[in-house]
């Protein structure tokens, strides 16, 4: 049986791990808001029409902040369209998604949503078919408590107080020729900064996302990031990174190792901010937002949406001047090797904490997504959910800087790779520890044994794992129990070695804490 060692040590750290990193997403997009969050004709509906399912599971689920209201959707979207009176909203056509946009959920309700799930939420502005001047107007109406026309108007609303939001998106993948208003990079980090400087102006606390690259096989990628970032360096607090991972032509191996093609992506990112930084002679250090990331079957067979290149897929058909409502888009349902890479890629940002201090997984209900309702009917978490659940319970602390010794096996993609991959959290102030492993060896079991005895006297606290013969198995409405989270019998812990058996694409964590006085 193949071995593998990693150690542990709370004097290598890279950095706090951020409550925003567990982050997720909800785009006005397929049934990510009508029949996903919001169904006011559904037995679990509370009085504002969303379902209550939906809201426990998400909670269970450990999401922190929440992106919203795109995406894609966003650079076509105006921002007062949601809100004032359900019915006086304009119904629009949504052009990024080929879908008609009825507003009944708009800034009001999603913000009583995220307080119903305990979140934070973020917000993008329209920077594609919008300027200025509305990224400034939505900021006045949000967080402003009174005496301007815009403030009162949301008071008039029904929010007393304002809604606080502190993270703006300056944009959505504007690299992107898919997206409304795409421009050359030069043209966007010109908008973007002079839209920076007038939100600080009326809001000094505002956290600002810079629009990076939208995936790092874009052919302007890293100029992008490095053009726009000598324009907003000064201005901005964050640029954002998007990632989606698929397997391709059956190609498993490449695919369990997903997340070294996150690792590699994070490195050129932050290594153009601080090329930047060096440039400007800056003290300041510039943060990563990860804010779209998952396994998305961007190539399977599926229809293709217009205008969006190879990039976008939606499920049903559409002819002719159809415009639905909430169709069915992007509902991939995920296998046990696909929560295994989500996993893998939960570990690649833990592993970059000290810059990624927030990240989004893209999306939360229904579009490619950890939780699929039924309308009218069920809802379920999908494989992809557990991995996502533990690590947001587990991981606190610091993230450590872990050294693992392990075999290699070779990818048709990336080449040599490493058969194990981890992370440790340490939270000496909480008196526990968490260490998360993958295996992405196709047919073998690997014992792993992991030194943690400079952590302190630990004992085993609880372990978790995602495995099945078949890697491919699925939860769906008619099984939604068919993959579910297991204990790994195989952890132990003695004279500060943990010792776990890994089987083959399998992901793990073990959860270590002080021994109760």
């Amino acid at each position: 049986m193949p071995t593998a060692r990693v150690t542990a040590d709370p004097s290598f750290v890279v950095g706090p791990i951020n409550r925003r990193l567990f982050g997720s997403f909800i785009e006005h997009m397929g049934r990510a808001v009508y029949t996903g969050i919001y169904e006011p004709e559904h037995p679990t509906a509370d009085e504002e029409g969303f379902r209550q399912d939906v809201i426990e599971l998400v909670k269970e689920l450990g999401v922190t902040g929440i992106r919203y209201p795109g995406g894609n959707f966003v650079s076509g979207f105006h921002w007062r369209d949601g809100i004032g009176p359900k019915d006086q909203r304009p119904r629009r056509l949504s052009l990024a998604w080929r879908a008609t946009e009825t507003n009944q959920v708009g800034l009001h309700e999603f913000a009583s949503w995220v307080q119903k799930v305990d979140g934070e939420l973020m917000y993008a502005v329209n920077l594609g078919t919008a300027d200025t001047r509305d990224s400034l107007q939505v900021v006045e109406y949000a967080n402003i408590p009174k005496g301007s026309t815009l403030a009162d108007e949301r008071i008039a609303n029904g929010r007393t107080s304002p809604f606080g939001i502190k993270m703006w998106y300056l944009g959505n993948e504007m690299d992107g020729p898919w997206q409304l208003g795409h421009s050359p990079a030069d043209d966007y980090a010109k908008k973007a900064s002079r839209t920076a400087k007038a939100l600080r102006q009326l809001d000094p606390q505002v956290e600002l996302v810079a629009s990076g690259s939208s995936h790092p096989t874009m052919p302007t990628f890293p100029y992008w990031d490095r053009v726009v970032l000598e324009h907003t360096y000064d201005d901005v607090d964050y640029i954002s990174c998007h990632g989606y991972y698929e397997e391709k032509n059956g190609d498993l191996g490449s695919f369990l190792a997903a997340p070294v093609k996150m690792d590699r992506y994070l490195d050129t990112v932050i290594a153009t901010a601080d090329y930047v930084k060096a440039a400007k002679r800056s003290e300041k250090t510039l943060n990563i937002s990860f804010d779209e990331w998952n396994v998305w079957y961007l190539g399977d067979n599926l229809r293709q949406f217009p205008r969006q290149a190879d990039r976008f897929y939606r499920t049903d058909e559409i002819e002719g001047n159809d415009w639905p409502e909430a169709p069915r888009l992007a509902e991939d349902v995920y296998s046990v090797a696909d929560a295994v890479v989500v996993g893998g890629l939960l570990i690649s940002l833990l592993r970059h904490a000290d810059r990624v201090t927030s990240a989004s997984m893209s999306m939360l209900v229904n579009v490619i997504a950890p939780i699929t309702t039924e309308p009218g009917g069920p809802a379920w978490r999908q494989t992809t959910y557990y991995p996502f659940a533990v690590t947001s319970r587990l991981a606190a602390g610091v993230a450590l800087d872990v050294r693992v010794e392990s075999g290699q096996y070779s990818t048709e993609e990336l080449g040599s790779v490493p058969l194990v991959d981890a992370v440790a959290t340490h939270d000496a102030e909480g008196g526990r520890a968490a260490v998360f492993l993958v295996n992405r060896s196709l047919a073998e079991e690997i014992t792993v044994t992991v030194n943690v005895g400079a952590l302190g006297n630990l004992s085993l606290l609880e372990s978790h794992m995602i495995s099945d013969p078949d890697v491919y198995a699925r939860n769906t409405k008619d099984v939604p129990d068919r993959v579910r989270l297991k204990s790994n019998p195989t952890a132990s812990l003695a004279n500060g070695v943990l010792t776990v058996t890994l089987p083959p694409v399998s992901w793990t964590a073990v959860a270590l804490s002080k021994p109760k006085a």
